[in-house]
């Protein structure tokens, strides 16, 4: 048996025990939360997305692969109109959050990412105390009442899966935290104001396993109240915690991102329908 197909074989076994037990058929029943129609995005006069039709269902787990420069980032980016401040970067068609266009003239951007929370590659935490750090997020929308911010600052702090670990030390710098526990602060700084969809741009991979592990059992739990959507180049992270999987390349000639299957992670990882994308999660190149 070939290299590529044992890969193959443990990536079948990764999935067997992991993402095929959690609830597939609940989440084959929710509704669509995020859906692109045509989507396509530029940066003047550059392509970077190339017609992305697909749709993310509420309350589960999707993750975008593909190799480097193949648009995931932007993809997801433009979720929560991260670019509107890049010169020349526009999107084109449809990007509906709940059935309303991300890049419609009647979305205003600031209200769209209180709904679309952003968890980044390397953790951002503040230069400031754990507390606020996690507190920030509630300032800028208006809470005022300290013991309500205090309540929730442990809340999410709990759902974190931090609070045990900080509870005796909130007025301390964040700096004083480990890398994933730092990056288990941002996580809750991000779900702070209670979005509905929370974005991850590869958010393990400047951790330890140990502390990769955490965030994706942080991840599998965040699922039951939130829409995740993680671009990840780990296949089995993808594996494991996905829902759903979009396998995205560049085009050979145009150099813009095509999606090029989208489905079930079972279906993605064990029977592909392209053979691009069997190529790709067995290793043979990426």
């Amino acid at each position: 048996m070939s290299e590529a197909r044992l890969q193959a074989g443990g990536l079948a076994r990764t999935i067997a025990v992991g993402a095929l037990a959690r609830q597939r058929e609940a989440t084959e029943q929710l509704g669509h939360k995020l859906e692109a129609k045509h989507f396509n995005f530029y940066y003047g006069a550059f392509q970077a997305l190339d017609d992305i039709t697909l749709a993310m269902r509420e309350r589960s787990i999707t993750a975008i692969i593909g190799p480097s420069g193949c648009g995931k980032s932007t993809l997801l980016r433009a979720i929560n109109r991260m670019h509107d401040q890049t010169p020349g970067a526009r999107g084109q068609g449809e990007l509906l959050l709940d059935g309303q266009n991300i890049y419609g003239a009647e979305t205003d951007p600031v209200l769209l990412r209180r709904r679309v929370g952003m968890v980044f590659q390397r953790p951002n935490a503040f230069a400031q105390s754990i507390f606020a750090n996690v507190a920030y997020g509630l300032h800028i929308i208006g809470w005022r009442d300290r013991a309500q911010i205090a309540e929730r600052v442990e809340r999410v702090l709990w759902q974190a899966a931090l609070w045990d670990e900080v509870k005796d030390r909130l007025t301390h710098s964040a700096y004083g935290l480990s890398g994933g526990q730092q990056q288990r602060l941002c996580i809750a700084r991000a779900i702070a104001p209670r979005p509905d969809v929370l974005l991850m741009d590869e958010p393990c991979s400047a951790l330890d396993p140990i502390a990769t592990l955490k965030i994706e059992e942080l991840m599998l739990d965040l699922r039951r109240e939130y829409t995740i959507v993680i671009v990840t180049h780990n296949m089995q992270q993808a594996a494991r915690v996905s829902d759903e999987t979009a396998f995205m390349l560049m085009h050979s000639q145009s150099r813009a991102g095509q999606l090029i299957e989208f489905g079930a992670t079972n279906q993605i990882f064990t029977h592909p329908k392209d053979q691009r994308t069997e190529d790709y999660v067995t290793g043979r190149f990426g």
